[in-house]
C-alpha cells in the first residue's frame, strides 16, 4: 500500500453546482483521481458538457438537475446517485449563490433567506442525506464543503455571502466531531478571488482586482483548476486522520 495514497478507484462522488467553474475543475480532478461522479445544477443542459469531459477520463458520469433548496430534491440526488452509480463515498458540497452586492444594510429579507437557504441549509441537509449513505456500506466517507475567504474575513459588498460562508467553516467542525464515529471525514476548502463566472462582477471590477493581486503572495487571483487537488486529498486515503480543517487556497491573500 502506497504511503501516500491519492487513489480514488471504485469510489463514488457527487458534486453539487458541477457544471462550471470550480464544481466542474472538482469533478474531473475526482474523475482523474478513479472516482465515478454525479453532478448536479439545476438544469440538464448545463451538465452535459461536464458529464461528457468526466467521461472522457474512463470514469463513468451522471447528470442529475438539482435544486439544492427543494429537500425532496437533496434526497433524489443521493438516491439517482445510488441507483445509478452503486453507493455514496464523497460528497463535495459547492453550490453557492450570492444574488446581491452592495451594503448590508440595503440587504432584503428574500435576499438573505435566499443566500442561506442555499449556501448553509442545503449543505447541511444533502450531507445529512449522504452520510446515510455512507453509513449504509459501512465504509466510511469524505465530506467536503467549499467555504470562502469571505467566511474568515469581511468581504466588502458580500455581507450575507460572508456570513454564510462563515456558517460553512463551523458547519464543517460540527459535523466532524459528530460524525467521526461512522468514519465519516468533514473537510473545507476556503478559495479566495479564483476567475470563474460566478465571480466575474468581482475580477472584471479593476479596484477589487488590484486589491485582490496585491494582497496576495503570489500576485494573481486562482483558476478553477487550482481548487480540485485540495479536493481530491480530502477525499482520499491520504487525508485519513485530518478531518474538522478548512484549506485556504487564496494565493497568500491571508498569509
Amino acid at each position: 500500500m502506497a504511503i501516500a495514497d491519492f487513489s480514488l478507484a471504485g469510489k463514488v462522488a457527487i458534486v453539487t453546482g458541477g457544471s462550471r467553474g470550480i464544481g466542474r475543475a472538482i469533478a474531473l480532478g475526482l474523475a482523474e483521481a478513479g472516482a465515478d461522479v454525479c453532478i448536479a445544477a439545476r438544469k440538464l443542459e448545463a451538465l452535459e458538457e461536464t458529464v461528457a469531459a468526466v467521461q472522457s477520463t474512463g470514469r463513468r458520469a451522471i447528470a442529475v438537475p438539482t435544486n439544492v433548496r427543494d429537500m425532496d430534491a437533496l434526497q433524489n440526488l443521493v438516491e439517482q446517485t445510488k441507483s445509478q452509480l452503486g453507493r455514496v463515498d464523497i460528497l463535495v458540497n459547492n453550490a453557492a449563490t450570492n444574488p446581491v452586492f452592495g451594503p448590508i444594510k440595503n440587504l432584503e429579507e428574500r435576499a438573505w433567506d435566499s443566500v442561506m437557504n442555499t449556501n448553509v441549509k442545503s449543505m447541511f441537509f444533502l450531507s445529512k442525506f449522504a452520510r446515510e449513505a455512507m453509513v449504509e456500506h459501512g465504509e466510511g466517507g469524505s465530506i467536503i464543503n467549499v467555504s470562502s475567504t469571505g467566511g474568515l474575513r469581511v468581504s466588502t459588498g458580500l455581507g450575507a455571502y460572508s456570513v454564510s460562508k462563515a456558517a460553512v467553516i463551523m458547519l464543517t467542525k460540527v459535523c466532524a466531531k459528530e460524525w467521526g464515529t461512522d468514519g465519516i471525514r468533514v473537510n473545507c476548502i476556503a478559495p479566495g478571488l479564483i476567475k470563474t463566472e460566478f465571480s466575474r462582477a468581482l475580477w472584471e471590477n479593476e479596484a477589487i482586482l488590484s486589491n485582490s493581486t496585491s494582497s496576495s503572495a503570489l500576485k494573481r487571483i486562482g483558476m478553477p483548476k487550482e481548487m480540485a487537488g485540495a479536493v481530491v486529498y480530502f477525499a482520499s486515503g491520504s487525508a485519513s486522520f485530518t478531518t474538522g480543517q478548512t484549506l485556504v487556497l487564496d494565493g497568500g491573500s491571508i498569509a
